[in-house]
């Protein structure tokens, strides 16, 4: 028998088979996950998982694995098959990450596991999609912004593009992406009781994300060179600028209010100035505020702009970010077992998300309807892992 979900969050009550893979499949995971969805982590039996290798080896946590159990399965035994699909027809969603058509010919593709719930909403993660001539090619989050176009204006003038990280394909247009789809086929699924497919593909994601500078495209204001627009480091008011200790503060006084509070900040006469907006101007601009930057340290800065509209904060690294007074009191960042990571994002006023232990494996499918004597079988034959 399937027992009712435990846990808090919105999404206490909705249940999700996780089919192990890395990056944007496990990042969905765990935002539905820390938001009280009952997910099940299904990993490969044996090899590397729950951890984060580094060159000498295994170190640390992974947390985008957290929130939720991990269970080792065989999924080329016919047992382990069998396992998954009875657990498809207690969930309302299930996750996958490979390449097209593998789950497929595991027989866990989308009619198997209808075939055993047809209400379930079937999220797949790719770069390329289910389809289109690059579909079966491999590719990592650089490539898929290549292609879709979200690569090419970050940089400076004149330089080649600069990777964002691989936050842009993987979380942002991947992760992110997933979930918000599932989220809403399930909203879909519980009014027509039909699941559906949502193909979730990075290079498209990555590509709605590049809405705004097609919409000024569109409205021919956005000039086709890198680091030449007003969001791009073209201008000198949305720039990056190092100062005299060897830190950074970023600039975003795009208003011409902000603008005038950052000039005011730096101690610069506007009258001294070419217009705000004045392209031609910019570059004169940039080396004023440069020279400026230059003359104090990065604390320094920080405390000259502490209280003013000026958007000018300092450029902190992920492991300083944590202290920062502002993320402290919001509690950004949480430590659970000692292990500084992101708390969960959004916030929910009556529902709150967490970060929360993982329960035991064998517990965990226990509350998914399968019987303790089952587990044991499976262990024994080595198509379900050892308790770690």
């Amino acid at each position: 028998m399937v027992s009712e979900p435990t846990g808090s969050g919105p999404l206490a009550g909705l249940r999700v088979v996780e089919l192990a893979g890395i990056g944007p499949a496990p990042y969905a995971c765990m935002l539905l996950a820390d938001a009280g969805a009952d997910v099940l982590r299904l990993t490969r039996v044996s090899g590397f998982v729950g951890g984060v290798r580094a060159a000498d080896g295994v170190k640390g946590e992974d947390f985008l694995a957290r929130s939720r159990p991990s269970v080792g399965v065989d999924l080329k035994a016919a047992e382990g098959v069998a396992l998954v699909l009875d657990l498809v027809g207690a969930a309302e969603v299930l996750v996958e990450g490979f390449r097209p058509g593998v789950t497929e010919r595991l027989g866990l593709g989308p009619g198997d596991c209808w075939a055993r719930n047809r209400q379930l909403v079937y999220g797949r993660m790719t770069g390329w999609g289910q389809d289109g001539p690059l579909a079966s090619r491999a590719g990592h989050d650089i490539n898929y912004i290549a292609l879709s176009g979200a690569l090419w204006p970050v940089g400076r003038a004149g330089d080649r593009p600069v990777p964002p990280l691989n936050l842009v394909a993987d979380f942002g247009g991947g992760g992110a992406m997933l979930a918000f789809g599932v989220l809403a086929a399930v909203l879909e699924a519980r009014r027509s009781g039909r699941g559906q497919v949502v193909d979730a593909a990075m290079v498209d994601g990555s590509a709605s994300l590049t809405t705004m500078v097609h919409s000024l495209l569109g409205a021919g204001a956005w000039v086709r060179q890198r680091g030449a627009n007003v969001v791009d480091t073209g201008a000198p008011f949305y720039e990056v600028y190092e100062t005299a200790d060897g830190g950074y503060m970023a600039v975003g006084a795009i208003e011409p209010q902000f603008y005038a509070a950052l000039l005011a900040g730096l101690g610069i006469d506007p009258e001294g100035l070419p217009p705000q907006f004045d392209r031609r101007g910019w570059e004169g601009t940039k080396r004023r505020f440069a020279a400026a930057f230059r003359t104090r340290t990065r604390a320094e800065w920080t405390e000259q702009f502490e209280g003013t509209d000026a958007c000018v904060d300092p450029v902190l690294a992920p492991w300083e970010a944590p202290d920062h007074p502002h993320n402290r009191a919001r509690e950004a960042f949480i430590a659970p077992g000692g292990a500084v990571q992101p708390a969960p994002a959004p916030r929910f006023d009556r529902t709150p998300s967490a970060v929360r232990p993982p329960a035991d494996p064998d517990r965990a499918l226990q509350s998914w309807g399968i019987g303790a004597d089952r587990i044991a079988t499976l262990r024994r034959d080595a198509v379900v892992g050892q308790r770690h």
